[in-house]
């Protein structure tokens, strides 16, 4: 099995963005305890803080792959390019989120994803990649 995890906007600076929010591991650190959890399951890794290249990924990768894992970042509550790109690739998408969204400000509570992913997991830290992963396996 081979899985893309893609995070968007302002990600990769976990480990230093708000850590009463996002914690303190980096996710390159996380990555690494990802890949030895599940040894057997290929787990590629994307990071863009640009729209467009997010959109193109998913679509290089959606046509070949057997899941991707998607954390889009503040794009989630303003992207209709990237919904209508997840809508139109085969692979399913599991929309994740570190913090609870719906705990934070109001515009964070509507997801363009959510109605054109396979699933969504919200506010368990970074074990939601965990648990998406899980949910293809």
């Amino acid at each position: 099995m081979h899985l893309l995890i893609i995070n968007g906007p302002n990600l990769n600076l976990l480990g230093k963005r708000e850590p009463e929010v996002y914690g303190t591991e980096t996710f390159e650190d996380f990555l690494e305890k990802l890949r030895a959890d599940f040894p057997d399951t290929e787990i590629s890794y994307y990071q863009s803080n640009i729209e467009g290249e997010i959109i193109t990924k998913l679509q290089e990768a959606g046509f070949a792959l057997d899941g991707i894992v998607l954390n889009a970042g503040a794009y989630t509550h303003t992207s209709v390019g990237i919904a209508d790109a997840v809508k139109a690739v085969n692979a399913p998408v599991i929309e994740v989120h570190i913090s609870n969204t719906y705990s934070r400000e109001t515009f964070r509570h509507q997801s363009y994803l959510s109605p054109v992913c396979a699933g969504v997991i919200v506010g368990f830290g970074l074990k939601g990649y965990k648990l998406a992963i899980q949910s293809f396996l």
